[in-house]
């Protein structure tokens, strides 16, 4: 039996068992946990002891997940209970620290893959929401044309209902609907710091999703493209305006700041979790140095403007957390705020595009080593060796 069908026949098994059953009723049905594949990472790695990661609008549901995994496994569980906006928030190293074997992140996709965690195994999982589907579509078929070509979106929960859809719109001819890509995210998938840039004759951006953060992304990126919202809880369908000049102007204004004091620069590197990539803070260390502008390193978990605005002796600020942090809330602080794509463009490694504000904080087509997954910051990996097969002469 190949592995594929041994994991498979294992995760049937544990699925069938009707003490688990009974136990995961209490759950949502239409949230998916994945219980099962939860249970058999616990004992095919024989953790005894396992973390487990939620976002705040999951936490409800931790103390159940927990006594489950702990009743069919027989390991204990930690509930990490420090905030965790994305899976950039993925906290390996305290899960290590607190001795645990395998770490179960909830909610979110893979942007940390799984070798690269410290230590430690690593499960995650989307918890994929089934929505009405049937809604989604008539809306859809009564405010656009099979003609129009439209980019649909969505953060990972809902890809598969997004993909479900897509295909029942083709089967009818709707023949220019696009799931746009910015690898390694999913097909259709958006974050609120990186999503596609998309084809100029787009036109409308549909995104699936309640609440805007995400959206904001594509809508920052494709500013020209008419972006709609389509929430599965209030099943409304609704336009959505950003003022993309606005942002730009003041974002403008905080890069010019930088770029003509000479001041001291706060450099911060983010301590939430996998927010605060030691590559890019070097590189920009690097760089400031290069440019002869003195900089002080700062750790923090969360950035605020009343903790910042402590530091007196200060002039600007450039932080490697979240890049939104700067355009959302940057005109909130007192001092210039600059993400580190803006502050690549403060020191004039790159020009800023005048019309859209690009999101590739995660994008493996990033072009500088502001973004996680710029070529110049992926670990080296040694190259498999070719397989050789010696045929024997009969």
């Amino acid at each position: 039996m190949s592995s594929v069908k041994l994991l498979a026949q294992q995760l049937e098994e544990i699925a069938n068992d009707e003490k688990l059953k009974k136990d995961v009723e209490i759950l949502p049905k239409n949230y998916n946990f994945e219980i099962p594949k939860t249970i058999w990472k616990i004992r095919s790695t024989n953790a005894k002891l396992v973390a487990l990661q939620f976002p705040e609008g999951l936490l409800l549901y931790a103390c159940v997940i927990s006594d489950i995994l702990e009743k069919h496994t027989g390991c204990d569980t930690v509930i990490m209970g420090d905030v965790t906006y994305g899976a950039c928030c993925v906290d390996d190293y305290t899960a290590t620290a607190m001795g645990c074997e395998l770490l179960v992140h909830y909610g979110h996709s893979c942007l940390v893959p799984i070798q690269n965690t410290d230590g430690i195994a690593m499960l995650y999982v989307f918890v994929s929401i089934e929505i009405n589907l049937s809604h989604f579509i008539d809306c859809l078929k009564a405010n656009f044309t099979p003609a129009q070509k439209i980019a649909l979106v969505s953060t990972i929960q809902f890809i598969p209902s997004l993909q479900k859809a897509r295909s029942v719109l083709l089967e009818d001819g709707w023949l220019q609907l696009v799931l746009p890509q910015s690898k390694p995210l999913s097909p259709g998938e958006v974050l609120g710091c990186t999503s596609s840039r998309l084809a100029q004759d787009t036109h409308a951006i549909i995104y699936l999703g309640d609440g805007r953060f995400h959206l904001e992304s594509a809508m920052l990126h494709n500013p020209e493209i008419a972006a709609y919202q389509y929430d599965p809880y209030s099943r409304k369908l609704t336009r959505e305006e950003l003022d993309f000049e606005a942002v730009k102007r003041t974002r403008a204004e905080a890069v010019k700041k930088v770029r003509e004091d000479r001041g001291t620069i706060g450099l911060i590197q983010g301590t939430l979790g996998r927010q605060g990539n030691i590559k890019i803070v070097q590189s920009l260390e690097t760089r400031l140095r290069a440019a002869d502008r003195p900089l002080v390193r700062i750790l923090l978990s969360e950035i605020f403007p009343e903790k910042l605005a402590l530091l007196h002796q200060i002039d600007a600020y450039a932080q490697v957390a979240c890049p939104r942090l700067s355009i959302d809330w940057g005109h909130f602080f007192a001092r210039p705020l600059l993400s580190p794509y803006e502050l690549s463009v403060a020191l004039g490694d790159i020009a800023a595009p005048a019309s859209f504000y690009p999101m590739d904080f995660y994008s493996n087509e990033v072009p500088g080593p502001w973004g996680n997954n710029h070529e110049s910051l992926r670990p080296v990996r040694e190259k498999r060796r070719a397989r050789v097969i010696v045929k024997e002469e009969s």
